[in-house]
């Protein structure tokens, strides 16, 4: 499996702010090899609380955390920056890591923060989560029209200069096609569900998954319940994967299952106290959490056939990251 979403960084610095030594590894590690795990995107989220001038320093202790589990447990795991890292961890049997960015915040109003993103290892980013950024606005803004700002755009051509995969999950509807319009390299949405199939406005509606591929990205599939039926089974989270592998191909569609539920319990009521009661919230009892993943095989297997199946579960977000990271 490879997941191109999941908060657990985020966790994991909380669970250390309280004194908890080593959660990666007494929690995490064994949840991502109990659901066969292989490739793991890290995404650095800004919680409410840090929005602001708040918002870099916090964005760099979260990667530092990233860089310190990673050699705590390098034997595990191992942070990948470049396509031959990447196939190099994959061949060693270790669990490859890749660095992002969710939402612009910590980058503010200065483009030069995506070159020091850039050195300290970030791969992915968006630029937005739901809230307004100096560069784009977020589904939480949808009655403004907003598309991309100016400095937006030119974050754009500086994360295709760089090599920085852009991710429009979170991104305003108005902003997506302003990304469609001005992208120049392919984009993907890490951690987005099917609107066709749940009328919710942070999922894409098959227009954007249209889009998405023929830029040459892919979608990553998200299993947050209220993304995919108002009762959530995992037989749902599969309906989307298979709704978006009929729209655009198997090697378009990727798992980003963006694990709110095990997240939240983590760090709330932090986090539950500037969004939602996420713990209200429906979730899919049976895909809440890395492990969880081991579930979702066999079901892919039967829903979309061995070949699209495999595609689905880990070759798409490995063949892209293979072409897209430098060498």
């Amino acid at each position: 499996m490879a997941d191109c979403h999941d908060d657990l960084l985020m966790a994991v610095r909380h669970l250390r702010e309280r004194g908890h030594r080593d959660p990666f590894g007494d929690f995490w590690l064994p949840q991502l090899r109990e659901g066969g795990v292989v490739l793991q995107v890290l995404p650095v989220y800004t919680e409410e609380q840090f929005v602001g001038e708040g918002a870099l320093r916090r964005a760099l202790l979260l990667l530092e955390e990233a860089r310190q589990l990673a050699e705590v447990h390098s034997a595990e795991v191992s942070i990948v920056e470049t396509s031959e890292e990447l196939s190099r961890t994959l061949e060693q049997g270790r669990i490859a890591l890749l660095l992002a960015i969710e939402g612009a915040e910590p980058v503010g109003n200065d483009l030069a923060m995506l070159d020091v993103f850039w050195r300290a290892g970030v791969r992915m980013a968006s630029l937005t989560w739901n809230r307004r950024t100096m560069l784009a606005d977020g589904v939480g803004e949808q009655d403004t029209g907003g598309r991309l700002t100016a400095l937006g755009v030119d974050a754009v051509a500086e994360m295709e200069r760089l090599g920085v995969v852009l991710d429009v999950s979170h991104l305003s509807m108005a902003g997506f096609w302003h990304v469609a319009e001005v992208a120049r390299r392919p984009f993907v949405a890490s951690h987005s569900s099917c609107r066709a199939l749940q009328a919710h406005p942070r999922n894409l509606t098959d227009d954007q998954i249209r889009a998405i591929a023929a830029s040459g990205g892919f979608v990553g599939i998200n299993a947050f319940g209220p993304f995919l039926y108002d009762q959530p089974e995992l037989r749902h989270y599969v309906d989307h994967a298979a709704h978006a592998v009929e729209l655009v191909g198997a090697g378009h569609v990727a798992l980003g299952p963006d694990f709110m539920d095990d997240v939240a319990r983590t760090v709330d009521p932090i986090l539950q106290g500037a969004l939602v009661d996420l713990a209200a919230l429906p979730v899919v009892k049976d895909l809440r959490r890395p492990a969880d993943l081991a579930k979702l095989g066999p079901l892919l297997m039967d829903r979309l056939g061995k070949r699209d199946a495999l595609a689905v579960a880990a070759g798409t977000l490995i063949d892209f990251l293979g072409r897209a990271l430098p060498r």
